[in-house]
């Protein structure tokens, strides 16, 4: 069953680095894959609350090009936790409403993720509510990928609409707040095409610590910003 008419939200496209799972569990003793399980639970409650309040597409920065330097415990820790999750999708698109779009290049995945990534997109694609798992993702490959596509569509005077129609995120809203969890003042190759004019929300919280409520009060944080888009 779908969820039930929402009212509208001013914020349409939210994006999240879901940063600090590591340090979230070495404050407790426990080792970084602990910390991933933690903030994989709280993605779940994030993406919820985030249909609830009506907001159009949220983007959640899963998993980028630079994290496969990791120990390979903790990457497969969270390949672990990718397949889980995916296999909880359908229930999930059901119960909220979700259209599930994978950004970043899947090709690295093993054959049943891809297919099951492809499976997911295509049965959710009528769904209300956007949410973009990047995956593999970086936001230099991301336009590079854009452009390169249009250069094999023949395109040979691309145009910065161009672009924007061939980025991974072509289905979503215009970009409108990036929050970053864990207290670092950067976006570390984020939506960089997309940032351009979006604002930015920095907390201390680690992801893991954040919760539902702490949603609200970034909406309401937002209500109060004056967007100007390099105007006057």
């Amino acid at each position: 069953m779908a969820v039930e008419e929402r009212t509208e939200c001013p914020i349409a496209h939210i994006a999240f680095i879901m940063d600090g799972n590591g340090r979230w569990a070495k404050k407790r003793g426990m080792p970084r894959e602990f910390g991933h399980r933690q903030g994989a639970e709280v993605f779940r409650k994030i993406l919820r609350r985030c249909c609830e309040l009506g907001i159009c597409a949220s983007t959640y920065y899963v998993f980028s090009t630079e994290n496969w330097k990791r120990p390979k415990k903790e990457v497969d820790a969270i390949m672990e936790l990718l397949e889980r999750y995916l296999d909880e999708c359908e229930r999930e698109m059901e119960k909220n409403d979700v259209r599930f779009v994978f950004l970043g290049d899947k090709s690295v995945f093993s054959e049943t993720v891809q297919k099951k990534m492809l499976h997911i997109e295509d049965v959710s694609k009528k769904n209300r509510y956007i949410a973009n798992l990047a995956l593999n993702y970086g936001g230099r490959s991301e336009i590079c990928m854009a452009v390169n596509k249009l250069i094999d569509e023949g395109k040979t005077n691309i145009c910065e609409d161009d672009i924007t129609g061939a980025l991974y995120t072509e289905a979503s809203p215009p970009l409108d707040l990036i929050v970053r969890t864990g207290g670092d003042l950067r976006i570390s190759n984020f939506l960089l095409w997309q940032a351009a004019y979006a604002e930015f929300y920095f907390t201390d919280k680690l992801w893991p610590d954040l919760v539902p409520t702490d949603v609200d009060m970034i909406v309401e944080n937002f209500t109060t910003r004056n967007r100007r888009f390099g105007g006057v």
